[in-house]
Order: structure tokens, then sequence, then C-alpha cells
């Protein structure tokens, strides 16, 4: 279900970015143009042009400003989300915010007719809801996953790439055959379905669930602390937390990361056609494989992880340090390499391709992080960093705009693939320097860490 949860979660997001091809009229009859890179993309056989829909007379700027202001509400939400899931359970957080969310995504249309305001604020509250989402799935990780399979639930964020890859094929086609309308009612029926299944089948603490089997909730209880109703309301400690070396390390590295990946997913198409003059649209299969790799990657280094760490042959920081030194370290190297052969059309899509895929690693290195050194207060920890990165996007087109905006030149893009070589390699060596696997003791104030407390599940999954 968070698979499934995550994948639907990016659904949401990109349905417009393919929707607002077909929902802006072009005065200038360059839509024809558009729409046909579109198809190609999606492997659409169907010309949109012979549908009849409605348009809408937004200009550049409008466009833009519908298609960033998502993120408005995104960051409002990732602090408050997280702590939220740590009060009231990950249940009522993840499974209400996707559902509002998806009755959202149905009512897009009616707002886009009612207005342009309408659409945005439409758009925005979008934003406030999914927002929430990502910080309030460590919490329920804490009562569920056992220590030495954290990694591999933690790939499971990873299928957002794995829904957006999906999503734009799907919604192409619907597009292509019923009009823009249908993206949004094909991605809100389904988030609405998913929601009512989350609600049936989820529960936030093995104690709650009224289905499992005794041997499982058993096994679970041994294996992972679960106080009743009073770790939801410890209070934070806020002041240790922010003088937390690990915590920071985090954040940045967290921060760094998405800056990059979101650069490099929002500018690789116009880098491609405006200064390689090739365009990677046309070919659907292409364009979806980045998304596709990052999640095969995520998954395969999580069971790496996870393996490693049963058996003894790396620490949990060990093992923290090492696979994020390989997912965000190794992806600024490779900018670096691009900014001196990113001329070239084989390199440049090889190279932002393995980068994308390299960085899925994070889940067995910094993104479940926070489960490990104070599991009681993951979802704030996450939230925190999240808020940072939620930046990166807006960040990341202001960037490249103002570095390109006068001369859209292949030494301004070197600029760009020098600042996220530095960004990338900052984030990687923070952790390797900062970053921990050692429960803190201030996760529980009140009670001292236990002693070896990595080895705890170890020894309990061999018993």
């Amino acid at each position: 279900m968070v698979l499934l949860g995550f994948m639907l979660n990016y659904a949401l997001r990109v349905n417009l970015t393919i929707a607002i091809v077909e929902m802006i009229y072009d005065e200038k009859d360059n839509h024809t143009a558009i729409v046909a890179n579109l198809t190609s993309t999606m492997n659409v056989t169907q010309h949109p042009e012979h549908i009849e829909q409605t348009r809408y007379h937004w200009d550049t700027k409008q466009r833009n400003h519908l298609l960033g202001c998502f993120f408005w509400g995104y960051v409002l939400t990732e602090l408050p989300g997280g702590r939220l899931a740590e009060i009231i359970g990950a249940r009522r957080v993840f499974g209400y915010s996707t559902l509002f969310a998806s009755i959202l995504t149905l009512l897009s249309p009616g707002a886009a007719a009612l207005g342009f305001g309408w659409i945005v604020t439409l758009r925005v509250v979008l934003g406030f809801l999914l927002g929430a989402t990502w910080p309030a799935i460590l919490p329920m990780a804490s009562k569920w996953i056992p220590p030495m399979d954290r990694s591999k639930f933690m790939s499971n964020m990873m299928a957002s790439s794995l829904g957006a890859a999906i999503t734009m094929p799907i919604c192409g086609f619907l597009i292509a055959h019923f009009g823009w309308e249908s993206a949004f009612y094909f991605t809100g029926i389904i988030g609405v379905m998913w929601s009512v299944a989350w609600f049936a089948v989820v529960y936030d603490s093995p104690a709650q669930h009224p289905r499992i089997s005794e041997t499982e909730r058993n096994y679970l209880l041994k294996a992972l602390p679960q106080d009743n109703n009073t770790k939801g309301h410890m209070p934070v400690p806020w002041r240790r937390m922010l003088l937390s070396a690990p915590v920071w390390a985090i954040i940045v590295t967290h921060g760094a990361s998405v800056f990059g990946y979101f650069t490099v997913v929002n500018q690789l198409p116009t880098y491609i056609e405006s200064i390689l003059r090739f365009n990677i649209k046309h070919n659907g299969l292409l364009s979806s494989l980045p998304y596709l790799g990052k999640y095969l990657c995520a998954l395969a280094s999580s069971v790496l992880a996870d393996s490693l760490r049963r058996s003894g042959r790396l620490s949990t920081t060990a093992a923290r340090k090492l696979f994020t030194g390989f997912a965000v370290g190794l992806p600024g190297v490779m900018m670096l390499v691009q900014a001196f052969l990113g001329h070239d059309r084989v390199w440049s899509i090889a190279i932002f391709t393995l980068a994308l895929t390299i960085n899925g690693a994070v889940t067995a290195g910094y993104l479940g992080n926070g489960l490990d050194i104070a599991p009681n207060f993951s979802g704030t920890i996450f939230g925190m960093a999240n808020t940072l990165s939620s930046f990166g996007g807006w960040l990341s087109t202001f960037m490249v705009g103002e570095l390109t905006k006068v001369h859209n030149t292949y030494e301004q893009w070197q600029i760009v693939f020098y600042i996220l070589a530095g960004t990338y390699v900052l984030g990687a060596l923070c952790f390797v320097c900062f970053g921990s696997g050692e429960l803190q003791p201030w996760n529980s104030p009140n009670e001292p860490a236990p002693s070896g407390a990595e080895q705890q599940p170890l020894n309990e999954e061999k018993a």
C-alpha cells in the first residue's frame, strides 16, 4: 500500500504537466508542434487535435505560475505533517491527505473552467495536502518495520519515480483519445480507490491491526518498541535535536541530493533541445528510463544494505555512509564529467540517466537514517529535511533561468554542471563526516539508550 501510495503521490502531481499542453490555446499556432512532441513521447498514434475540448488563453507566465504554485502549499506541511503523524498516526495523515488530494484532482477541470485563480488555488491546496505525506510514513515504519529491514521499506518511497514513469504514457494516451480532462479524472478516481483500500487494510501499529496473525504481531511487538499512546505525545527535544550533527547531516545531504535531482529532471529536456538540438521526448521509453532506473537501483541497494547489516559485515553507521557517499557523491563526479563531455548527445543522455539511477541508492543511505538515530521523532526530522529540499525545485529553476536567460550557450550550462557537482559532493561529504547510525540519547529523554542498540534486532531475529 505504501508503494502504491507513493506512485499515486507523483501521479497526482505530474498529471498537470502533461495535461497543460492541451489545456492552453496557443495564439501563435505552435500548438501542433508541442502536441506532436507529447504524442510521440507517449507513443500515441491518434492526434489530439481531433478531440473537441476546452482550451484557455493562458500566457507563458501564467503557465509557469500554475506549474510552480504546487510548492507554495507543499513546503508548509512538511514539518507539521511529520509531527502530526507522530501524534495521531500516519494512517490518518497519509490516508486523508491522499483522499482529499484525489478529490481535488477530480475537481481540477471544474476549477479551471471557473477561472485561472481557482485552478491556482486548487493546486496550492493540493500541494498543502501532499506535503504531509512524505514525512508521515517514517513514524509508521518505526512501529512496523524491524531495523534490519528498513532500507528495503524505504525503497518504496522511490516508487514515486516509478509512478511518474507510468503516469506519463497512460495520461498521454488518455489525453490523445478523450481530452485533457481525462488525465485528472483517471488519477483522481485511482486515488479515491486507493484511499478506501488504505483505510481498510492499514493500521498504525501491529497492536491495533485486527487481522494479522498472532505470530506476526508477537514478533513485531518484541522486535520493536511499542509504547501505547505515549510515544506520539512525547515532546520534541528541539534544542538537542537542532544541536545534533547527525540530524544536520541528514538535512543538508537531503537538500543537496534533491536539489541536484530536481535540476537534472526539470532541465534535461531544455538542455538537450536548446544546446544539443535533439529532442529527447521523441522516445517515451528513453524519457522514462531515469525514473525506472532510480527505482530499481533503490530496491537493489536497499536489499544489499540490509543483507550486509544483518550479516554483520557492516554496521548501520558504515552502511549509511557507504551508500550515501555512492548515491550522492558519484553523481557529483558525473556532473563534473558532464561539464567536459556535455556537448555530445550520447554522453549527455548517458550521464544524466546514470546519475539519476545511481541516486536511487539514497534509500539505503541517509533517506531512512532518521529511523536509526531517533525513531520517535523520525517524522519531524524528515519534515525538516524535506522543507529545505522543497525549495530545491524553485531554486534550481531560478538558477538555470538566471544563468541562461541572456546567453543560452554550452559555456553557461557548464556553470550549472559545476554548481551541481559541488552541491552533490558537499552533501556527500557532510554525511560521511557527520552522519551516524547510532540511536541518539535524546530519542528517549527519560530513558538511557540501550547499549548495543544496533545488534538487538539481529539477536532477536536469530532467536
